[in-house]
């Protein structure tokens, strides 16, 4: 196989360029600079044509340096001119001349031109983040309706599976982080009461804060941190490798296959998961208040009892199944906005948990709002 050449002739006031040899990707280093050099001719006659009959292979790569060579060398109302294309290859540098030029943004010195620019940028891709999330509702809504009339589409073994990942595997590590933090609570609440004489009010403060608040809360961050990444990882993955894409070449809806599962697992993970930290938050609390307050454990429950209802319960488990959704669809979101590169797959991982966690932390005001407004 000839490697490539670029020879110049001149013929009266015109100039031809007459290429020769394998204009392939093979040979990318040479033909880089053939045409680099062939490029600083612009300008300097009025008629340029390359001549292509002499080429004896070209793929993509090689069409697209004579289509950027004749680009650079068009010069006023002189266009250069691509002669003797074969039949075999008249098809694909037609194909690469549709692709338009970047046209590069021009150059602004204005420091407050950049920020506005950068503003601009952020709230667009927040609309496109919010676009993309209500897209994402509406699918997994759509697929949970066709798997109610048809239940055999209900993939249980898929459902039950992830499960185990995100809420059997996440009882140690969610047990231990609420405890510790029922803990802290406790002997913070202990040290500040004490000065007032009101110690046995810790554990009012403990059971409303971890029973309402602290305990959903909590155990949302740390599955969007856990369970929502690794969501975005598997999909991101499958992305890059296009099984989502062979999934629907075989006909299969890539939503209810990988989608709805994760959702069904997480809704039913996440309020299981929150009992059981507040649960391990409010033994550690109790724990201690007794050691170090002084406050024994039948005292301690007994104050417990009268401290809370099971109105602070139900706005506590009303909120995990929600939190639950916005985690899955913001992963599932990101998961599937994965492009081809490793690159892509540990920006859309790292963004998934920021806008998880974000998210349900706006949804827990949301719900404070809502639970004061009705009096609850």
């Amino acid at each position: 196989m000839s490697g490539p050449t670029l020879e110049q002739i001149a013929k009266g006031d015109g100039l031809a360029l007459c290429a020769a040899g394998s204009w392939t990707a093979r040979f990318a280093p040479a033909l880089e600079k053939l045409v680099g050099e062939a490029e600083k001719l612009t300008g300097s006659r009025p008629n340029i044509f390359i001549d292509v009959s002499q080429v004896s292979k070209l793929d993509t790569f090689g069409a697209w340096l004579i289509e950027r060579l004749r680009r650079a060398l068009t010069n006023g109302g002189h266009e250069a001119q691509i002669a003797g294309l074969s039949a075999n290859y008249a098809t694909l540098v037609d194909e690469v001349r549709r692709v338009k030029p970047t046209v590069p943004l021009p150059a602004s010195g204005s420091a407050l031109t950049a920020v506005l620019d950068g503003i601009g940028r952020n709230i667009y891709g927040i609309g496109e983040t919010l676009v993309a999330l209500v897209d994402m509702i509406g699918a997994v809504i759509a697929a949970w309706f066709r798997v109610w009339r048809h239940p055999s589409k209900f993939r249980l073994t898929s459902v039950v599976h992830h499960l185990q990942q995100v809420c059997w595997n996440a009882v140690p590590i969610v047990v231990l982080i609420t405890f510790l933090i029922g803990c802290i609570v406790a002997q913070q609440g202990l040290f500040h009461f004490r000065r007032f004489g009101a110690d046995v009010f810790v554990v009012d403060m403990l059971g409303v804060l971890v029973l309402r608040e602290l305990g959903v809360l909590l155990v949302a961050i740390m599955v969007a941190g856990r369970s929502g990444s690794a969501y975005t990882a598997e999909l991101g993955s499958m992305k890059m490798r296009e099984e989502i894409d062979a999934l629907r070449t075989m006909g299969f809806d890539a939503i209810e296959v990988l989608i709805l599962p994760r959702m069904v697992a997480l809704v039913l993970a996440l309020p299981i998961l929150a009992f059981l930290g507040a649960m391990a938050a409010l033994y550690g609390g109790g724990l201690v208040a007794w050691l170090y307050g002084g406050v024994d454990p039948s005292s301690f429950l007994s104050r417990l009892r009268e401290a809370i209802s099971i109105n602070h319960f139900i706005v506590g488990m009303v909120k995990a199944p929600v939190m639950a959704m916005v985690i899955g669809i913001v992963a599932c979101v990101e998961g599937l906005a994965v492009q081809g590169s490793a690159e892509s797959l540990g920006q859309h991982t790292t963004s998934s948990v920021v806008k998880g966690i974000f998210f349900v932390i706006v949804m827990d005001g949301v719900f404070a709002i809502f639970f004061a407004s009705i009096g609850i």
